[in-house]
């Protein structure tokens, strides 16, 4: 490798500073634009990635996080999105286990800790693709372009694109993909310590490895392989590929190429080819039931039958990802439903934009292959390689995606843009030295604009409300933002607020129809979630939703259908198995509610609802042993859920078995001491014992927590003539 310093490097407007005071600096540059998020809510995404995923609980077997998705689902079922990151799920359990319950603020304060470190690292990155690999005398790495690189890491360090990834937790998973894949980088521009002629296989496979555990992590980390094999290619080798192109173009002799193909090179592709054909082959395995399934609304562009408005508009979407890049003020939590109205004729405006799009692009491919400045087509290769190569896999190109656009999928490909800007200001600096002063301004007032936005955007990220309503005036047309605005008011009770509805949002449907059926428009709440399930047959909590709706309306049969429904579709439903558990009681299906009951606490054993259930209509139908038992064993399970104590008490009272009644009736007191029935029946109990005055008071308690409690009046008053009549005798 015979490289020079790149000549724009020291005209670039900043103090050239040492290794130890860049790293230090654009540390407390990432942290100060993303800090204010460290103590924000659980918002969007989290609530399925961490919340509801069982995955993260110390009581679920770890062994579950390699069978299951991102989200915690199957990877087996038909509604997994097969995403496979089971070190990122990892994470998160660990920060569980730290914090002792779901607590946001680790979970957010290890993600801005990663942006931090990723952000230094990339001086490393940007100083080999910008300056190459070079040693001192002593093996002590040399960064020939310090100025650039620490510039171009300013740049991403403060990028707001990267708001998603670093305050939104679920983009754990971007941030510890983009850790391994400069890892898997840098590890592999370890093996040419000896030279391009000596290399190491030890480190191509170390490099082979991380990028493994990059995809661990996220999907997306397999791109470093490409990363890797274009260093090689452009750098370690030198190639010239315009030069290369035209030899073969012109026909010259196979050794004149030969000669510029440096000894090992094929070996060292082959390597990767053939590491990424293992993992991406084991991805395929591991996946199961092939990929996942997307709805039109999730990706319309990948539904239109045209393929050329397909191709229009997937360089449409290309376009709106790059201007996010170049002006990430508009930015927007989720881009479907709507968002992005798609380009059906030629007379759309909007086409312009693709068509600039490409301008650009092939104005720097012609630049970063044609140039005679060595530094400047090395420094524009990399960062186009760096700007495409990542954003692969969420193309559309090789598979369907389950977004529009996604702002997360930039925080790799950023890296690249951010190595082009620091090249314009370099370049600008070096041909413009009249206006050095102003560019050094500019430069300044991006970098502080980058960081006030920034900090900005991860301000909204802190709650769901700030989030969902700052996306009203990016995305006014979106349905899913409408629906989340809606639904953020009504958890906080607020029913009546309006949620404008896509016609094929079936997740707002599901909720909407949740709402009416809260409101008792049963009717309403039916035709929606019957809509919902037309749409999309599989949605088994839409199914189960129409299940509980149809049973309140008396419509027995349909409800019964729509359970089994929703459990053909999700096989391990327990809430569902409860519904239906609750749908045979109300038909006097005995043995059918405590086979549904039974099933629902094997998939859910803190099920607590259908254990109390099943020990209350044993307890009615005079099963009053295995009522025992049932309670008994549910209280294993949970031994501090006063319901069930209370039911098992009642059970134990009815026996005769007072004193171990008592017991129980004492203990779901001492949880929960203002429930009226509770003393009302522990006076019972006593009233039947002949503890008269202990009887009297739980009475006279239970009447005090609510005086209309039934036959509790009734029966004090019977104690009390018994107590009167006990004291005439006595008299």
């Amino acid at each position: 490798m015979v490289l020079s310093e790149p000549y724009w490097d020291h005209h670039i407007p900043l103090p050239k500073l040492g290794l130890l005071h860049s790293r230090l600096v654009t540390a407390f540059v990432a942290l100060i634009c993303f800090i204010n998020s460290y103590d924000g809510d659980f918002v969007f995404d989290d609530s399925e990635a961490i919340i509801n995923n069982k995955d993260l609980s110390p009581d679920t077997p770890l062994s579950n996080i390699w069978k299951n998705d991102f989200w915690g689902s199957n990877l087996s079922s038909n509604s997994s999105h097969k995403s496979y990151r089971p070190l990122t799920v990892l994470t998160f359990r660990i920060n569980y286990l730290l914090a002792g319950g779901l607590h946001p603020i680790g979970f957010h304060a290890l993600n801005v800790a990663l942006h931090c470190v990723i952000s230094v690292l990339m001086i490393d990155v940007f100083a080999i693709l910008i300056g190459g690999l070079v040693h001192d005398g002593r093996g002590a790495k040399l960064n020939l372009s310090p100025k650039a690189s620490f510039l171009a890491a300013l740049f991403f360090a403060a990028h707001p694109v990267h708001t998603e990834s670093v305050a939104g937790i679920v983009g754990r998973a971007d941030l510890l993909c983009a850790l391994f894949f400069q890892l898997s980088f840098l590890v592999y521009c370890k093996a040419f310590q000896g030279g391009d002629k000596k290399f190491s296989v030890l480190w191509i496979f170390g490099s082979i490895l991380l990028c493994a555990v990059a995809m661990l992590c996220k999907e997306q980390g397999i791109t470093v392989l490409g990363v890797n094999a274009a260093y090689d290619i452009l750098m370690v080798c030198n190639l010239n590929i315009y030069e290369l192109a035209h030899r073969l173009l012109s026909r010259r002799k196979s050794a004149d190429i030969g000669g510029s193909v440096r000894s090992g090179l094929l070996m060292r592709l082959a390597l990767l080819f053939l590491g990424g054909s293992f993992l991406l082959y084991a991805r395929w395995r591991i996946m199961g039931t092939g990929p996942p399934s997307f709805t039109e609304v999730d990706n319309p562009a990948s539904f239109a039958e045209n393929v050329i408005l397909r191709i229009v508009n997937y360089n449409y979407y290309y376009s709106l990802n790059a201007w996010l890049l170049l002006c990430p003020w508009w930015l927007c939590f989720d881009w479907s439903m709507g968002c992005v109205p798609l380009i059906k004729s030629a007379t759309d405006w909007r086409i312009v934009w693709p068509l600039l799009l490409w301008c650009c692009l092939m104005g720097l491919v012609y630049q970063a292959l044609c140039s005679q400045d060595s530094n400047k087509r090395r420094t524009l290769t990399f960062g186009l390689v760096l700007l495409v190569i990542p954003f692969l896999p969420a193309s559309n190109l090789f598979f369907r995606v389950g977004f529009v656009i996604a702002e997360r999928v930039l925080y790799l490909s950023s890296a690249g843009y951010c190595l082009i800007l620091a090249y314009a200001v370099g370049y600008c600096s070096c041909h413009w030295k009249k206006h050095k002063r102003l560019l050094r301004a500019a430069t300044l007032t991006l970098l502080c604009v980058n960081v006030a936005r920034s900090a900005q955007r991860s301000q909204q990220w802190r709650s769901e409300q700030s989030l969902f309503t700052s996306a009203l005036s990016v995305c006014p047309l979106n349905a899913k933002v409408h629906y989340n605005v809606g639904k953020n008011l009504a958890d906080k009770g607020n029913q009546s607020a309006a949620v404008k509805l896509h016609p094929k949002y079936v997740h707002a449907m599901n909720n909407l129809g949740n709402i009416l059926k809260e409101r008792n428009e049963l009717k309403e709440a039916e035709e929606l979630l019957s809509a919902a399930v037309h749409i999309q047959p599989d949605f088994a909590a839409a199914w189960m939703n129409l299940g509980i709706v149809q049973n309140s309306l008396k419509k027995f049969d349909e409800a019964e259908q729509s359970y089994w429904n929703a459990i053909r579709f999700r096989k391990k439903y327990p809430d569902c198995y409860y519904n239906l558990g609750r749908l045979y009681a109300d038909l006097n299906r005995s043995i059918d509610a405590l086979n549904a009951w039974r099933n629902a606490t094997m998939l859910k054993p803190d099920h607590s609802l259908a254990w109390n259930n099943m020990v209350i209509l044993l307890d009615n139908t005079g099963n009053l042993a295995q009522a025992e038992l049932i309670g008994k064993e549910a209280l294993k399970i949970l031994p501090k859920d006063h319901t069930i104590m209370f039911s098992l008490a009642n059970v134990l009272g009815k026996q005769e078995k007072y004193k171990e009644s008592e017991g129980f009736f004492l203990n779901a007191l001492k949880i929960n001491p203002n429930v009226a029935s509770c003393h009302g029946n522990l006076a019972v109990l006593y009233h039947r014992w002949g503890k008269l005055d202990l009887a009297k008071r739980h009475y006279e308690l239970s009447l005090r927590l609510d005086p209309s409690a039934p036959g509790t009046k009734e029966n004090y008053n019977m104690l009390k003539r018994k107590l009167e009549q006990r004291q005439r005798t006595v008299g």
